[in-house]
């Protein structure tokens, strides 16, 4: 028994060396098996096979070509298309531009008036016939007034600000000044170069020449669009050295701009009656008289001046201002009334106005608080007619806050 056992560990290492040797040579086997198979004639691009090489750089060559040929082709035809579409606008450039030259014979331009359409332009007095520069319209309140927006030849006046101290637009925008600065030109045109049924006369200069109005003429204007009809403008323009003002109106119906009319505005000889009512605020009296004597006696005196005083107390104070400023500047145009009652601002301007009796007469309504200059008071006059129901122009400066200004106007067809 010990015997056998030597004799098996004797052999247990050439068992384990065969077993190695022959899952070697297995595996050695597999790996032949699974090897890939080549072709005797193949060789890599760059190696030993040169044939090989050079047919495979042909094929990518060619199909590099055929790639860059078929971009090159797809370039072409989008040239062919951007030089159709190219002169598609210039044709549509074209007829922009002949439409342009109908529109300014709309205004009073002289030139191819004959190339017209009759249909186009009968569209376009329709639409301004239909909108609010002509007619009036009905309306349930004064939140259905659209209203104007000022604008210079600096600045433009904007509602949609707000009651921000900075109501003007700065800078104004390209379009906004491009679209201002062609309506002040179609003013001026209406303007130097009249038609026959324009209420205005030609003027001539001190040397007997004829009057011609530039952009430094022009004083304010006034815009509003009408959502479903066109943009109205309102132009004033004035001579330094002559006291009238020529007044212009455009309308723009979606289309060239088109002349409403043109007419000579005088306002030397228009009284503004300023209506004050009041209640105890001496102090805030005693400044708006300030401001009252420096613009409306010393500057404008073409005023009268109506406060409608609630209450006993500060009665005597408000005498003592009115006589002080009287005293002051020979100041006589005003008109005091006394209430016994308590302040009521809509029955302080009812009173006021039913106090004037020296016939017809622009009525002001204003609180003690608001500032105002020679410029607004001007303004004031251009933009109301004495005894009509015409708008007007309201842009005034409140002591409260500094350099605020609101810009409201009403319509024809809409007073207070």
């Amino acid at each position: 028994m010990p015997r056998r056992g030597l004799i098996l560990q004797t052999r247990t290492p050439w068992l384990l060396l065969g077993l190695a040797l022959l899952c070697s040579l297995v595996l050695f086997m597999y790996l032949l098996e699974c090897a890939p198979q080549t072709d005797g004639n193949a060789s890599l691009p760059g190696g030993v096979g040169e044939s090989y090489g050079k047919e495979y750089y042909q094929a990518l060559l060619q199909e590099q070509e055929e790639h860059y040929q078929t971009r090159a082709t797809s370039l072409k035809r989008q040239i062919a298309q951007l030089k159709q579409e190219l002169q598609e606008m210039s044709e549509k450039m074209r007829s922009l531009q002949e439409r342009k030259n109908i529109g300014a014979n709309g205004i009073g331009y002289q030139a191819n008036k004959e190339q017209a359409p009759s249909d186009l332009l009968e569209f376009l007095h329709s639409q301004i016939d239909k909108a609010e520069v002509s007619i009036g319209a009905k309306l349930p309140s004064e939140y259905g007034v659209i209203p104007f927006e000022s604008f210079t030849l600096m600045k433009v006046f904007q509602l949609e600000m707000g009651l921000t101290r900075h109501p003007e637009e700065k800078p104004v925008r390209k379009d906004k000044r491009d679209e201002l600065v062609e309506v002040i030109e179609a003013g001026l045109e209406v303007i130097n170069n009249p038609d026959e049924d324009d209420e205005q006369e030609d003027e001539e200069g001190p040397l007997g020449e004829k009057l011609i109005f530039n952009e430094n003429d022009f004083v304010e204007g006034y815009y509003r669009t009408e959502r479903d009809k066109g943009t109205q403008y309102e132009l004033f323009f004035k001579k330094a050295d002559l006291m009238e003002y020529r007044h212009v109106t455009l309308f723009r119906p979606f289309g060239p701009l088109m002349k409403v009319k043109s007419e000579m505005t005088d306002i030397t000889r228009s009284i503004i009656n300023v209506i004050v009512p009041l209640a105890e605020r001496t102090e805030a009296f005693a400044q708006f008289m300030q401001n009252f004597r420096d613009v409306c006696i010393h500057q404008d005196k073409r005023i009268h001046l109506t406060v409608v005083y609630f209450g006993k107390e500060g009665l005597s104070k408000v005498k003592s201002i009115l006589e002080s400023v009287t005293s002051e500047s020979n100041f006589h145009n005003y008109t005091l009334v006394s209430l016994n009652e308590e302040f009521n601002r809509g029955r302080g301007l009812n009173v006021g106005a039913r106090a004037w009796d020296k016939g017809e007469v622009l009525m002001f309504f204003c609180d003690v608080d608001i500032y105002f200059s020679a410029e607004f008071l001007n303004s004031c006059r251009l933009n109301a007619e004495p005894g009509s129901q015409k708008g007007f122009w309201l842009l005034a400066r409140f002591w409260l806050w500094n350099d605020l200004s609101i810009s409201v106007r009403f319509p024809d067809h809409w007073w207070i």
